[in-house]
């Protein structure tokens, strides 16, 4: 029996393709999903999901969100995705409309009336955390919270402390982390390196000659080029994808532990960086002098550090 995911997301270049890796996977059944701004702002996501959905010839409900984070002006990565998040490849507008309803109104009922249910995010936490707020009950109804967000004890993408999702909400961020969730971290070291696609990844993957391989590609066109300007890495980056890859088949990831994690939302240097108690420092009670705010917080998500990177580029290879 197909298993039942809710997917909200910031659509951009990466996103699209994660969106297409669970809506082509037969054992998943894509029940909603719901956008929010961040890489772009709302409506340009909005329209983006509804093309991808095309492409993939399905019939999902989208839903628009909300066009900013819970306290800040909302910031965009179009530096990185092209102004229409796409790559601008010209891309036509698409056929479908979004559903009336708002996202954070849909988040509640389809968790509500799916027990069990995968919520895998790929954006700024903004829709899923009003939504807890809303109904902090439905935590119980979800079998697993997979985050595309944050940089685990490692370098940022957007300042030299922070991954961009979590950066541009850290308050939504800590909400989130601190709901109960089952929340799995996949944080953006885990596209970096030779979990790129490389020339010859690219090049396989048009040789499987179908409309969403090439589209996987073309509207990675821009994406790739800020990659390479912002880490000197030869390849297209593909952070939400991997998650994605993770959420459909968990044993993708090679090596994994459970912290407590929490995100800054304070600090002007180290906004929405996330901070990993990798020692267990918080909940030792030696360290009381200088963690009685946090002494006694288990662990709260599990951290994946490291993936089977052929297994994880072929799960995407059989989806396009």
């Amino acid at each position: 029996m197909p298993r039942t995911f809710l997917i909200d997301t910031d659509t951009a270049s990466d996103d699209a393709v994660a969106l297409i890796m669970a809506l082509r996977s037969p054992d998943v059944h894509v029940a909603a999903i719901t956008v929010v701004a961040g890489n772009v702002p709302l409506e340009q996501a909005t329209r983006n999901a509804l093309y991808t959905a095309e492409l993939c010839g399905s019939s999902v409900p989208v839903y628009a969100g909300e066009a900013r984070p819970l306290m800040r002006p909302h910031q965009s990565a179009q530096w990185f995705h092209g102004r229409d998040g796409l790559g601008d490849q010209g891309y036509p507008p698409p056929v479908r409309k979004r559903e009336s309803k708002h996202a954070v109104d849909a988040i509640v009922e389809v968790i509500s009336a799916n027990p069990g249910i995968v919520v895998v995010t790929l954006g700024p936490l903004t829709n899923i955390a009003l939504a807890l707020a809303r109904s902090p009950g439905m935590v119980k109804n979800v079998s697993r919270c997979v985050v595309m967000g944050g940089n685990p004890c490692t370098e940022g993408n957007v300042t030299p402390a922070a991954e961009y999702n979590m950066w541009v909400d850290p308050e939504a961020a800590r909400a989130v982390l601190r709901s109960g969730f089952p929340i799995e971290l996949v944080g953006w070291h885990l596209c970096r390196g030779e979990a790129n696609l490389t020339a010859a990844d690219i090049d396989h993957v048009l040789s499987l000659d179908t409309d969403l391989a090439r589209f996987a590609i073309n509207c990675n066109r821009t994406a790739m080029e800020a990659n390479r300007l912002q880490t000197g890495e030869i390849g297209i980056c593909l952070p939400d994808p991997t998650a994605m890859a993770i959420a459909i088949d968990p044993s993708i990831s090679t090596r994994s532990s459970r912290h407590y994690v929490d995100v800054e939302t304070d600090s002007e240097l180290t906004r929405g960086i996330t901070v990993v108690d990798r020692l267990g420092v918080a909940a030792d009670e030696r360290n009381r002098a200088v963690w009685e705010p946090l002494l006694g917080k288990g662990p709260n998500a599990l951290v994946h550090w490291e993936i089977d990177i052929p297994r994880w580029k072929a799960l995407l290879y059989g989806l396009l």
